[in-house]
């Protein structure tokens, strides 16, 4: 059993829903992401989504995608965040699941790449420009070495497509909300609660909930359909505007904000 898999039967017996921040890696120096981490951990997130810096980003809207650029100007390498996941995450009590294009571990050599997220302390992967139906070989690499290979399921995916996704996800489900790219939105999918309704029919696998949430009352209203809430865009906007002049700010606005959000992450009595 992963560490991730441990983490969501807790959060069940307990009726809590988990919140994932998504951190790019090195933005804006990996001194920094370590820090925030570990913030973060303390603040109580359940698990952080670890983004890799690729140049070519899927369905990443222009907030996270000019956070990679910041991380990649400064010349961040693989080696290098998995090096600094190696060095904090012994301390930290949540998992890290990274966010990294599969062009990103096919170029850093497949098993390399997974026996180095294994040895850091990475608990999972979500790899999306990797199609399901071509995932097997990966999804088998990170079996042996118990990691979760984390599948993403959207509005428009095929029913046939999402059975099979179904059959095969580890870790938890990652629900996209929209059709369309990250960012902050005002309101959600009105037909958001009766998708996840559906997948949950379907499925036991915990399903987190992301894109276009970024308010406390948009999450506090997946209490009761979802299993996480993943926020992305609202946190690497308040590294973007702070970061660089007033770190120390720019840590404790994420933490805030974390906790306002946890607040409210609750499964409703039944």
């Amino acid at each position: 059993m992963s560490a991730i898999d441990e983490l969501f039967r807790k959060l069940n017996k307990e009726q809590r829903v988990a919140f994932m921040p998504f951190v790019t890696a090195g933005d804006p120096n990996l001194e920094f992401t370590a820090d925030l981490l570990t913030a973060l951990d303390s603040a109580g997130c359940h698990l952080v989504e670890l983004g890799f810096p690729y140049s070519d980003p899927i369905a990443d809207g222009p907030v996270i995608q000019e956070s990679y650029t910041r991380a990649l100007k400064n010349h961040v390498r693989v080696h290098e965040i998995l090096e600094m996941v190696q060095r904090v995450s012994p301390s930290l009590s949540l998992p890290l699941v990274a966010m990294v294009s599969y062009a990103i571990i096919f170029r850093h050599g497949i098993e390399s790449f997974l026996d180095q997220s294994k040895a850091s302390g990475i608990s999972g992967l979500i790899v999306p420009d990797l199609p399901s139906d071509e995932s097997e070989v990966l999804r088998d690499l990170c079996d042996q070495r118990d990691l979760s290979l984390v599948p993403l399921i959207t509005p428009t995916t095929a029913p046939d497509r999402v059975a099979h996704i179904l059959e095969t996800a580890r870790g938890f489900i990652y629900y996209v909300s929209i059709a369309g790219i990250t960012g902050e939105r005002s309101e959600l999918p009105a037909e958001l609660a009766d998708n996840l309704r559906e997948l949950r029919r379907q499925t036991e696998t915990p399903i987190c909930v992301g894109f276009g949430i970024s308010h406390p009352k948009q999450a506090a209203m997946l209490t009761e359909v979802a299993d996480g809430v993943i926020v992305g865009s609202a946190i690497v906007r308040r590294i973007g505007e702070l970061a660089l002049s007033h770190r120390d700010s720019a840590i404790q606005s994420v933490v805030d904000f974390s906790k306002e959000m946890l607040s409210g992450l609750k499964k409703p009595e039944a």
